[in-house]
């Protein structure tokens, strides 16, 4: 089975109020439950079926995930960062495992 790992792009640094871009990507199955295994039986679903992301615990992204996205989803987005934070990242998996992940940015 493939080992779930968040991974994540956020700058180090930024001016106040910039436009910044993150990048995520979590490698993880995402098993629909529709396939079978080579003995015929299903193989049961496990996705990641909800992402959010929060900076200084306001929230930036929160989206809900469906059986037909691909394996290790990727996410793009911008956030403008008024101040000095931490941003944190958070996957939630069918099977109650909870991923997160924290970057720091300094404002300049």
């Amino acid at each position: 089975m493939q080992r779930v790992r968040p991974r994540v792009r956020v700058p180090r640094t930024a001016a106040a109020g910039e436009v910044i871009t993150i990048k995520t990507l979590i490698s993880h199955p995402m098993e629909s439950g529709q396939r079978k295994d080579d003995d015929g039986n299903i193989i049961p679903r496990r996705i990641i079926n909800r992402f959010t992301c929060e900076f200084n615990g306001e929230t930036v992204v929160d989206v809900a995930l469906e059986p037909a996205i691909s394996t290790n989803p990727y996410f793009e987005f911008e956030a403008k960062v008024p101040e000095s934070g931490e941003f944190k990242f958070t996957w939630y998996d069918d099977n109650g495992e909870v991923y997160e992940l924290s970057k720091a940015i300094e404002v300049k």
